[in-house]
């Protein structure tokens, strides 16, 4: 494979060497149209100096045109964001201000419940305190009855010891 290569740039060069060694004529119109040619590319290197001329101007102005625009619009979102600066500071005083009346009706709500929850303990205090009272003197009462009831029993059962008719209907009754 090497030498095959090596053989096609041989061949190569020799073609080339020899194509070279060929003269070309050369005649007049060749010269007339060279010349014409030579006239044509040095009117379009003017005209594309002119252009280039053109296109740094074009360049210039563009560049300026962009500085004013972003000066302007330096300009515009300075006042934008000033003003966005004062319509927060509004809004977060308002706010501040909401938040303050409804800590403050949060306070006013802890007081409410906990004087609802005042009155709740008081309620069952007093609720005990009258049980109690209310209690003693009927248990005092309900105590006097039982005693006297007992005297009754005992003074029935010593007249029934007597009087056997009527111990025979306290029998019934379950009194003795």
């Amino acid at each position: 494979m090497k030498q095959f290569f090596i053989i096609i740039v041989f061949i190569w060069i020799v073609l080339a060497s020899h194509a070279q060694t060929k003269e070309v004529p050369y005649t007049l119109d060749d010269r007339d149209r060279i010349i014409r040619v030579e006239a044509k590319m040095e009117a379009v290197e003017t005209k594309m100096e002119a252009l280039e001329a053109k296109m740094e101007a074009l360049e210039t102005k563009m560049d300026v045109k962009f500085e004013t625009l972003e000066t302007k619009m330096d300009v515009k979102f300075e006042t934008l964001e000033t003003k966005m600066d004062v319509k927060f500071e509004t809004l977060e005083t308002k706010l501040d201000v909401k938040l303050d009346a409804v800590n403050a009706r949060i306070d006013y709500l802890f007081w409410l419940i906990g004087f609802i929850a005042m009155l709740i303990i008081f309620m069952l205090g007093y609720m005990i305190w009258d049980r109690r009272t209310a209690l003693k003197p009927a248990l005092e009462k309900a105590s006097k009855a039982e005693d006297k009831s007992q005297n009754i029993i005992l003074a029935l059962r010593d007249f029934a010891r007597k009087n056997a008719d009527f111990a025979e209907v306290l029998r019934t009754h379950g009194l003795l």
